[in-house]
This record gives structure tokens, sequence and C-alpha cells, in this order.
């Protein structure tokens, strides 16, 4: 099952049994309102608090999804969850009534990608007939963790990308599906030494470059062999960066490209500047967009590569750097 340098292909590859997307007001106005199964206009959820919305879009997204192939909590042998949230809190406070043993995990904007694949590696190994990966950001959270509280009212620079509300689950296992997950490329952390924390697009471009040429080069495929390489939230300043890093490395993806956070909200209309963003980002998209393509057969493999950039409030405020991570998951159809 080793493939390469950091790519697992599975001999036994694991269904993508279901899934599930919960978006917010904002995001239901963008071009993939309608895809989503469930947009609450209220982006407070019914709850009292940001981090508490964010926890109820993750019980309501991993609700949904095992709903959908008709699996009780007790059936789910894992679940895999994070969030962008200090000790990942809102993981822990959404999933918490499900009673599903959990890894908590902290991949910034990559963590879809993280879930999947140790959801997907732990099937393929025998550890359990189902297991869960969920992930969710909300905007208002983001804001107050990271930059400024929302009655500040702050001006965003043009670079900066607009933390999507919204959330994605995903239920892995061995029953029979139209989508398989056939392989894994973890990414490792890049670093180009740039501190802007409002222009992540930058900071996970080369994060992004890595993993993919990675793929290529342990699956010994070309871009061509992808209908679709998808980057979860670079937006248009990182693919931009992307597609210069790729052509110095010799490849070109521009063709079969295709960015989470510049698919879910209009450039022109919604004035989210270089696009969406956070760990809701990646997941909604693929939930809502680019799974129900697959199981279609409109397309027939796909490189799903979530992005995330490495940072805290106590590490950008020391000056750190915003240190890049990107993993590579191959879907295809069946």
């Amino acid at each position: 099952m080793v493939k390469g340098l950091q790519s697992i292909a599975f001999r036994e590859s694991p269904y993508l049994v279901s899934s599930a997307s919960v978006a917010g007001k904002k995001e239901g106005e963008g071009p993939l309102g309608k895809m989503f199964d469930m947009v609450e206009q209220e982006d407070l959820f019914g709850e009292n608090t940001w981090e508490e919305a964010e926890s109820t879009m993750q019980k309501e997204a991993c609700l949904l999804a095992m709903g959908k192939a008709h699996v009780e909590p007790k059936d789910v042998r894992y679940l895999f969850g994070g969030d962008l949230l200090r000790q990942g809190v809102a993981t822990s406070m959404g999933v918490e009534e499900l009673g599903i043993p959990m890894f908590g995990l902290f991949g910034a904007c990559s963590t879809s990608g993280e879930a999947l694949a140790l959801a997907s590696m732990s099937v393929a190994a025998g550890y359990g007939e189902y297991m869960l990966a969920v992930t969710s950001s909300h905007f208002g959270s983001a804001e107050k963790e990271f930059r400024f509280p929302l009655g500040y009212a702050n001006q965003r620079p043009l670079s900066a990308q607009w933390t999507v509300t919204g959330s994605g689950a995903f239920l892995v296992g061995t029953k029979r599906s139209h989508v398989r997950i056939t392989g894994v490329t973890v990414g490792k952390i890049v670093d180009y030494g740039l501190k802007d924390s409002q222009n992540m697009g930058a900071c996970m471009a080369p994060a992004a470059c890595d993993t993919i040429i990675r793929n290529l080069e342990d699956f010994d495929r070309t871009a061509d062999d992808y209908n679709r390489i998808v980057t979860g939230d670079l937006g248009y300043v990182g693919q931009s960066i992307l597609f210069d890093l790729m052509r110095g490395k010799g490849y070109d993806i521009k063709k079969n490209h295709m960015d989470c956070g510049m698919t879910i909200f209009d450039q022109l209309s919604q004035d989210t500047h270089a696009g969406g963003s956070g760990c809701g980002c990646a997941a909604t998209t693929l939930s809502a967009y680019i799974l129900p393509k697959l199981n279609r057969g409109e397309w027939k493999r796909i490189l799903f590569v979530p992005t995330g950039a490495l940072m805290s409030t106590v590490s950008y405020n020391e000056g750190s750097s915003v240190p890049g991570i990107a993993h590579g998951i191959v879907l295809e159809h069946c």
C-alpha cells in the first residue's frame, strides 16, 4: 500500500459512502447555494455565540451524513474532526452528543484532507466498518480569534479571504457507493518565510505545489490523469502563485485546476476579495459540488488538495512566519 515517498495506494479502496454540507447565509447566496444540504439564514444557528453556532453546524452535518446512509452513531467506529479554534472546541462540543470515539485534529484549512486521509486509512486497515470525517469554520468565530471582533469593522486588504461559515461531514466505509478513495498523499510543512496572515493564499501555495508534484511522482501520473486538481482555498492570489511555482518545476495544471475558495463565492457580487477560506470551505464544496459530479460519472478521477496556513494568534503576534501544508486525496468514480 506504500506508494513513493509520501503516498498510499489502497489495495481495497474504501468508499466515500455519504456526505453532507451545512452553510451560512452568505454561502447560501453564492454560486453553490442551492447545492448545500442545509442553509441557515441566521448565522448564529439559534445559539448565543459564534462558537456554539459552529458546534451546531458540525453536529447537523454529521447527523445528515449518517442519515443519508441509514447509519447510527453507534455504528461509527471513530470520528476524525477539527476546526480553526483553540483546542478544537467547536468540534469537541459539536460531536459530544454523538458519543463516537473521537480524534481531534488541527491542520488549519487542510483539516478536511487530514480527516479524510486518516478515516480512509483506518477503514482500509480494517479498524472499523465506518469512520466519520468532519470539519467546520465560522466567519464570526474565526475573525474574533485570529483578527478583530466583528464590531471593530476593520478594513481588509484585497489579498484577504473570507472565512466560510460551513461544515462538511463525510462517512467513509466498506459499504458500496459510486466514489472510492483510492489513494492519499500526506503533505509536509512548507515554509517560504511569509508573515502576512492577510495573504494566506501566498502562504499556502508552496505547500500545495509540493503535494501536487509529490502525488504525480508517487503515482507516476501527469496532470491530465485527473479531471480536476482541486485546491482547498488558495483564492485568486494563491492560485496565480501556484501556477507560477508549478511552471517553474515543469508542470502546467492551469487547464484542469479548480480552487474551492474561488468557487464558493461570486467574486463580483459578494465582496470576498481573494475568495473563501476556512476548514468549511473545501469541505462544503467537496460535499455539495464535487462529489455529485463524481457520483454521476461526469468526473472520473480528481485530486482533492485542501490547503492550510499553520498559524496561531500567538505565533503571528510574535512575528513568526506562516507555514503551509496540503494533503492530497485521490477520489475516483466507480
